[in-house]
């Protein structure tokens, strides 16, 4: 059996991400980071995510980024956003995070001898962020091509897969389901509370209930209100 590494955050796309690839008949590595984030339920998530969906491993990472700051998602002081931002990056971006997940899966799965890597970008349904571009993906497993010792020296091509990458909420979801994934133990919210309980206002709750309307069914998350 192929092995792979997954990124789990704990929320939704990920989730997804990981029923596909176990539904390729992957021996599926989830990696989550524990970054300092202001929704650290999400990691709570990510384990039940990790047990659900029958992952051989599950690492989580402890990186805490709140020592750089510039960004709402680890700096307190900055509040989350509960309207659509009039910015093109808005302020739950956190600097070069998707960049530092990816480098650590890449760690990961040399060690594990695991040429495929998995992650749950978006650039259809998503907050604008930078990291995750078509772009930014290719240009990542190119140089993950250039400097591992797996692919410079042994000639192991790296692949660096976004399922995800040009699908609508809804046909995320509909995927989802369509795999067994059960929602109810995700966690999508900036600022979900310590049981996992959603905000409902923050732009990830309503680009999620935005999708389970689409889908016309009731997303099975806990909302605060």
């Amino acid at each position: 059996m192929k092995k792979a590494v997954v990124l789990l955050s704990g929320g939704l796309d990920s989730a997804t991400v990981l029923a596909i690839v176990r539904n390729l008949d992957f021996e599926c590595h989830a990696l989550s980071l524990d970054y300092g984030q202001r929704h650290r339920s999400e990691l709570t998530a990510a384990r039940n995510i990790a047990r659900s969906l029958n992952a051989k491993a599950h690492l989580i990472i402890p990186l805490d980024l709140t020592v750089f700051g510039g960004s709402a998602l680890i700096d307190q002081s900055i509040a989350v956003p509960t309207q659509t931002e009039n910015s093109d990056i808005p302020v739950t971006y956190v600097p070069a995070r998707n960049t530092i997940m990816l480098s650590l899966a890449l760690a990961w799965s040399e060690v594990l001898d695991c040429q495929d890597i998995f992650i749950g970008v978006n650039a259809v349904d998503y907050s604008g962020y930078p990291d995750c571009r078509a772009e930014f993906i290719q240009a990542f497993e190119s140089m993950a091509n250039l400097a591992t010792k797996a692919a410079a020296v042994e000639g192991k091509k790296i692949t660096i897969h976004a399922p995800l990458m040009n699908l609508s909420k809804k046909e995320i979801i509909r995927t989802g389901l369509d795999l067994g994934v059960d929602y109810s133990i995700t966690v999508s919210c900036y600022q979900a509370d310590a049981s996992g309980r959603a905000c409902g206002q923050c732009d990830s709750c309503r680009i999620r209930r935005a999708g389970f309307v689409a889908m016309n069914i009731t997303d099975p998350t806990h909302y605060k209100q």
